[in-house]
């Protein structure tokens, strides 16, 4: 971290990547190109079924197949990626072309208009890993710029940050779809396609505020040239390291499986609403903004909560909070039901991301230089949630004929995290010195 720079002013800058890179998570997976796409995907001949390189899928489907592939491809190569970042003190650098390919695969999504179904696809595709990416580094910067008493707090800062900026381009968005001609667009499909240009220009513009401050190579490790063997062999040491440690593998666990069922909600709440209850792209997106605004609320609310009665007690209420949304999800008829739901979602979804991401922190040993690779497990954990998340409501659905089921399976994936949930022992004080003396 340069002398210059005051803490307090990196601090921000890292928390403004949220506010940066929040607008794609909301915009694109969450609310307006899940409505678009399954509006420019249908035909009257053909319904719902779209064909995709040959094959024909229900488009819903494919949608959901599609993330999963996506976080799937970032599961295979961030462990190593993390490696060679912490190797050669490089994380900013990845950090930088993974949000990059975010923010212009989102410009690509302009040009998108449902006849190019396989370019619209692979867009997504690559936005989806450019976020998962630039994430895995932006996450590792948290141990290098902040104490661990600020962990929990600074990491709800970042989380409310993203809910707050995303809420203020979503509202823009909003206004341009359900008044194109006052913006000068032709109709509400164009005023869309006009969003996902402005969110990849945001993504990429205001990460310009994180990338001038973020220390970059803050250990001053040496560039090597066997860097790709050298990141190899930093995911095997910590891999055993993470292994020894019962108290990370087993929050681990818990998660992989909670997760599975928080990451789908979020990238498929919007698919559920439009298809299950027929309801309109604008009141979706207004479920979508009730989200966001509690989730602000919920981030600081379990972050005090957590500081009171300790990181587990806080992670366990919420995960059950999360078990009975799912139950109350098969029952959902009407939309002043999906309503009250999502501010229950939304309480709990910033609570249980901010809270997730601090005691991961602090599970990490204190001695280490190597945050990016321990927090590709952290993160990879993540994507494979998603992965089998969303490709299993996708499956469910395919099987079943009905997103209900789907969301039943979700609950099952919760009360398995748990079960694993409570296993893990979290100390609220003396953190990494009752770790190191438990497995030593």
């Amino acid at each position: 971290m340069k002398a210059t720079w005051s803490k307090n002013k990196v601090q921000n800058a890292w928390a403004m990547y949220d506010w940066a890179n929040s607008v794609y998570s909301l915009v694109i997976t969450s609310t307006i190109f899940p409505v678009y796409f399954n509006s420019v995907t249908k035909s009257e001949d053909k319904g719902d079924l779209v064909s995709f390189f040959g094959f024909e899928i229900v488009n819903t489907v494919l949608y959901s197949y599609s993330i999963s592939f996506s976080f799937l491809v970032i599961a295979f190569i961030s462990p190593f990626l993390s490696g060679i970042a912490d190797t050669g003190g490089k994380k900013l650098t990845f950090m930088k072309i993974f949000a990059y390919l975010g923010s212009v695969s989102c410009v690509g999504l302009f040009f998108f208009d449902g006849d190019n179904l396989e370019y619209g696809i692979i867009c997504a595709i690559l936005a989806s890993i450019g976020y998962a990416g630039s994430i895995v580094f932006y996450n590792a910067f948290l141990p290098e710029i902040s104490k661990e008493e600020e962990y929990d707090f600074l990491s709800a800062r970042g989380f409310a940050l993203g809910y707050i900026g995303s809420v203020i381009l979503l509202v823009l968005n909003l206004l341009m779809i359900e008044f194109p001609n006052m913006f000068g667009f032709r109709d509400g499909g164009q005023a869309a396609r006009w969003s996902f240009l402005i969110t990849g220009i945001w993504w990429a513009g205001f990460s310009q505020i994180p990338f001038k401050y973020l220390p970059d190579n803050p250990y001053n490790k040496k560039v090597e040239r066997a860097l790709l063997l050298k990141g190899y062999q930093e995911i095997r040491k910590v891999f055993q390291i993470v292994r020894d440690k019962p108290v990370m593998n087993r929050f681990l666990a818990a998660f992989l499986f909670y997760s599975m069922g928080v990451q789908t909600v979020m990238y498929l709440a919007a698919t559920f609403g439009d298809k299950e209850l027929g309801l309109p792209g604008d009141k979706l997106i207004i479920t979508i903004l009730i989200i966001q605004l509690v989730a602000i609320i919920g981030s600081y609310l379990f972050a005090f909560l957590s500081k009171k009665y300790g990181n587990k007690s806080s992670l366990v209420i919420m995960v059950f909070v999360w078990v009975l949304i799912c139950g109350g999800a098969y029952y959902v008829i009407n939309e002043f039901q999906f309503y009250a739901l999502a501010f229950v979602v939304g309480m709990v979804m910033g609570g249980i991301q901010s809270l997730s991401r601090s005691t991961y922190s602090k599970l990490i040993p204190e001695d280490t230089t190597d945050h990016a690779s321990f927090f590709s497990f952290y993160d990879v954990t993540e994507k494979i949630a998603i992965v089998l998340g969303t490709f299993s409501y996708g499956f469910i659905e395919q099987l079943t004929g009905s997103m209900r089921n789907s969301s039943l399976a979700l609950g099952l994936f919760f009360i398995v995290g748990l079960g694993f949930l409570l296993l893990v022992r979290i100390p609220k004080q003396d953190f990494h010195k009752i770790i190191e003396i438990k497995n030593a």
